[in-house]
């Protein structure tokens, strides 16, 4: 197929390669072959010279909405005690994805945005569908507000996530309001906010853009099957109350089928009174927070959001 002109030349060659390489789309693996690839891309052809350095890493459990999760603490700077800490939710449409896959990301947070960062290792669909991973998410941030001093951060606590992991964070800044926890900002990344919507980017970015629609159809029926109500918002916090939520910095790619989604929640949140930095970043596509490696406008994009979220973060 035929990519639009305007794709940055960069990540058209990223798409080239990997179209080249001859691998059925996701949508028609199972679930343990489409992890396996994403290891791949974002893990195992990582160069670690593109890994930023932090001072420590840390291997946790906290609490999960049906046990102990694995998580993983990054601190940017020894002996500080003035930091904001962020939990995280990696993105992997609900099914893909691990603490390792987003290393990258965590690090790039934890160093442009200057604060302590708990990734969280939730549950994935099919093994654990719908409300597992929010479920995961919501114990695990509780822990995480209620265990700010002995992670070595101030009283300042965030949420930040990817795609599905946005969608977890917009969830968790939702439950944490009409639980009076404070939460200093959230961070959504291409976020999934409305299942049940129909947009015109599903459409125009339906096919080639690394994401496509097929495989955010199969996501959806790993994670929700046939038997969830779309409107939840614990599926969808666009359907959620969105006043009195944190102050949220969304950003989403030109040429991803989750672009409008994501601009709606943006606008959504603002029409609530919320105060949003809402960006779309010309040229780029889903999954450009770890493409820095291959695209300058990418790596731009990253830096741009970080230093969007370390405002809200440090005031």
């Amino acid at each position: 197929m035929t990519l639009h002109p305007d794709l940055d030349p960069q990540l058209a060659g990223l798409l080239g390669l990997m179209a080249g390489a001859g691998h059925p789309p996701m949508w028609q693996q199972s679930p343990e072959q489409a992890r396996q690839g994403f290891r791949v891309l974002t893990v195992d052809l990582r160069d670690p010279a593109s890994v930023p350095a932090v001072d420590a890493v840390e291997e946790i459990t906290v609490p999960g909405g049906d046990g102990e999760r694995p998580a993983r603490v990054y601190r940017p700077r020894a002996g500080a005690d003035t930091l904001p800490t962020v939990a995280f939710f990696h993105g992997g449409g609900f099914v893909i994805g691990d603490l390792d896959t987003h290393d990258l990301t965590c690090r790039t947070i934890a160093t442009l945005c200057d604060a302590v960062v708990v990734s969280v290792d939730y549950r994935l669909a099919p093994e654990h569908p719908f409300p597992a991973g929010v479920d995961d998410a919501l114990a695990a941030a509780r822990w995480v507000s209620d265990s700010l001093a002995d992670l070595g951060g101030d009283d300042r606590m965030a949420v930040a996530g990817d795609s599905a992991g946005g969608n977890l964070s917009a969830v968790v800044a939702q439950a944490f309001r009409d639980e009076d926890r404070p939460l200093a900002g959230q961070l959504l990344v291409y976020p999934v906010t409305d299942m049940g919507g129909s947009y015109p980017s599903h459409t125009d970015n339906a096919e080639g853009y690394f994401l496509d629609q097929r495989t955010m159809e199969w996501f959806g029926a790993q994670y929700v099957g046939t038997a969830g109500d779309l409107s939840d918002p614990r599926l969808s916090p666009l359907n959620g109350r969105l006043d009195g939520l944190a102050p949220a910095v969304v950003v989403t790619a030109e040429f991803d089928p989750l672009r409008d989604d994501g601009n709606a929640y943006a606008r959504a949140l603002a029409d609530a009174g919320v105060p949003v930095e809402n960006r779309t970043f010309p040229g780029l596509i889903h999954g450009f927070v770890d493409m820095g490696r291959h695209s300058a406008a990418a790596q731009a994009a990253v830096e741009e959001t970080c230093a969007l979220f370390r405002a809200v973060l440090h005031g």
